[in-house]
């Protein structure tokens, strides 16, 4: 499938403020995406507006697109040890955010869009990622973060998470036109328990999965909640520089 012909906007004159046109104008195509998907009569459409979304909330590399990407704004020079840190006051990592949106990615796409394995169980990625854990990063205490953001490998940590991107644009491109009002099958979330891939006092994310449609975990997880820690990294960018 093309890139969604929209996503060429991003490319804007050189001296703006291209963080912030761009910014502006995802959000502004985030509320187009969730109109298209609400209204379901456009299959085409809504999928090539997901694949720019989420394009940019990844490396370039992930998608190849060459438009903007606010990943790759957001980390761009910065060394390991920035992104291991933890500013005063505050509560995550730079490492913990790209753990935590790889692994929700991975699991909601995988296990309840596609009903398919998850990219963390293939590939060895669990021993290269040396974490640890396997869980999504919800509900983690202060100490399991600090040990995440020392451990973890950063170059596995963005290697997996391409791989993951590279997966959830294969599975959107394969959704079936008509399936995305269908809510999610519910032993798809008994799935994720069995496989300890939520902690168990975070439980109440399943739930909130269990009731969305495929339309709205494709407009949520690897689409807005990107966005929204990417946000976060920012912030934390600043304050660590």
């Amino acid at each position: 499938m093309k890139p969604c012909a929209t996503s060429a906007r991003w490319r804007i004159n050189p001296g703006a403020n291209k963080m912030d046109i761009n910014r502006k104008r995802w959000n502004e195509q985030q509320k187009l995406l969730q109109e298209t998907l609400l209204r379901g009569n456009d299959h085409t459409r809504a999928v090539e507006l997901f694949l720019a979304q989420h394009a940019a909330t990844h490396p370039a590399e992930m998608s190849g697109s060459g438009d903007w990407s606010f990943a790759d704004e957001v980390l761009s020079g910065l060394d390991e040890a920035a992104q291991r840190r933890i500013p005063p006051g505050g509560e995550h990592s730079i490492a913990w955010i790209l753990w935590h949106l790889a692994r929700i990615e991975d699991v909601t796409m995988n296990l309840l869009v596609a009903g398919s394995p998850q990219v963390f169980h293939g590939a060895g990625w669990r021993e290269r990622l040396g974490a640890g854990l396997e869980h999504t990063g919800n509900a983690m205490g202060v100490d399991s973060v600090h040990a995440l953001s020392e451990n973890v490998s950063i170059e596995a940590l963005y290697a997996y998470r391409l791989a993951v991107g590279r997966r959830t644009r294969e599975i959107a491109q394969t959704v079936e036109p008509g399936s995305l009002k269908k809510k999610v099958d519910p032993t798809r979330l008994e799935t994720i328990r069995e496989q300890n891939a939520v902690l168990p006092e975070a439980g109440e994310i399943i739930a909130y999965w269990g009731g969305r449609t495929l339309a709205g975990l494709l407009l949520m997880p690897p689409t807005r909640h990107n966005f929204l820690h990417l946000n976060e990294a920012l912030r934390i960018r600043q304050k660590i520089r």
